[in-house]
């Protein structure tokens, strides 16, 4: 169930080939506990700048059944150019110098301070790579509920991957199977840029309370630029209008069967290859999955034990939670 490549390498990866020893700095672990969709994530450097430019095939060629003494026409693929951005995201920590040097270990002092801005910013982080839409909110990066908006095929080649879960009110969410994949689908970063969320100990500054009183602490900078690029829409697929509530009603067995059906209907739409597929869904959609195991719902849920760890598994997809899938999700509709 690994989804990772010799291509594309994700956040630990990059990490790792930054640092000579081979190990993985402190905040990159960090992030992996706190949202499994940015562990996934795989990432390549941009092409330009701060944006990555890339040809998407459109369409393919059709081929020609000849008869002898009769040519054959020729033909080429279409393709379109795609231009995706990335967003910085930033923040500074501080703390008061007495109080960290009291502490004993400084050091240690201010990074379980800094722990909360590391996941503030991992949990905007991870909203942004399923909500970030730039038409709305330009200072970020276009995510993937943009690019599977909509159930009109006519209006978008997208939504032949969108299954509509039939909810129509303002309690709906969605569940999403990601190929993750050099061709695919993966992050980017600003070219000669370090990749992922980075820190700076800016040391002592005088530091002003909120009544303008200067007092000595300790300043640290975060940062993170990224990006996402869908180099092929048929790899990714959304079930959205998923309605929570109804989902979550007593003797919801249909309901459970019904989102088992769902389900089996994407990973039969959403095409193979990349560097593996991975579900992602909300704590409530995993409850509900949980609950078909007990009820003995469906056969194509189990768990499977990697690296120490149960993980849950559709089909041998690997099942992961990430909490920043709100459940008041816009309707998406097909016109």
């Amino acid at each position: 169930m690994a989804v990772k490549t010799k291509q594309v390498l994700t956040l630990a990866d990059w990490a790792k080939r930054k640092d000579p020893d081979g190990t993985v700095p402190v905040i990159v672990e960090l992030l992996a506990e706190t949202n499994a969709v940015l562990d996934d994530m795989q990432l390549r450097e941009c092409n330009d700048g701060d944006s990555h430019k890339t040809t998407i095939r459109t369409g393919i060629p059709e081929p020609t059944w000849r008869m002898l003494n009769y040519g054959v026409q020729p033909q080429k693929s279409t393709t379109a150019a795609v231009t995706d951005t990335t967003g910085m995201l930033e923040a500074y920590s501080e703390v008061d110098k007495k109080l960290a040097d009291k502490a004993g270990n400084t050091s240690e002092f201010r990074l379980s301070e800094a722990k909360a801005f590391i996941e503030g910013m991992s949990q905007d982080m991870a909203q942004t790579l399923f909500y970030g839409d730039v038409t709305r909110e330009p200072m970020k990066f276009t995510g993937l509920a943009p690019r599977y908006s909509t159930l009109d095929e006519q209006a978008a080649d997208s939504a032949e991957n969108v299954i509509d879960g039939g909810g129509r009110g303002s309690d709906n969410t969605s569940v999403w199977l990601v190929n993750w994949g050099e061709n695919t689908t993966h992050g980017i970063f600003p070219k000669g840029s370090k990749a992922g969320l980075q820190h700076e100990d800016l040391g002592q500054q005088t530091l002003t309370d909120k009544d303008g009183g200067l007092y000595e602490g300790y300043r640290d900078h975060h940062e993170w630029d990224l990006g996402l690029t869908v180099r092929d829409w048929r790899y990714n697929g959304r079930i959205c209008n998923l309605d929570v509530p109804q989902l979550k009603s007593v003797n919801n067995t249909s309901q459970l069967k019904k989102l088992i059906r769902f389900m089996i209907e994407l990973s039969e739409r959403v095409e193979d290859g990349g560097g593996g597929k991975v579900w992602y869904l909300n704590k409530h959609m995993r409850t509900l999955l949980r609950l078909a195991i007990l009820e003995k719902v469906s056969t194509n849920l189990t768990f499977e034990t990697v690296e120490g760890k149960p993980i849950m598994a559709f089909d041998g997809i690997p099942v992961k939670r990430v909490d920043r899938i709100i459940s008041n999700e816009e309707t998406v509709t097909g016109f």
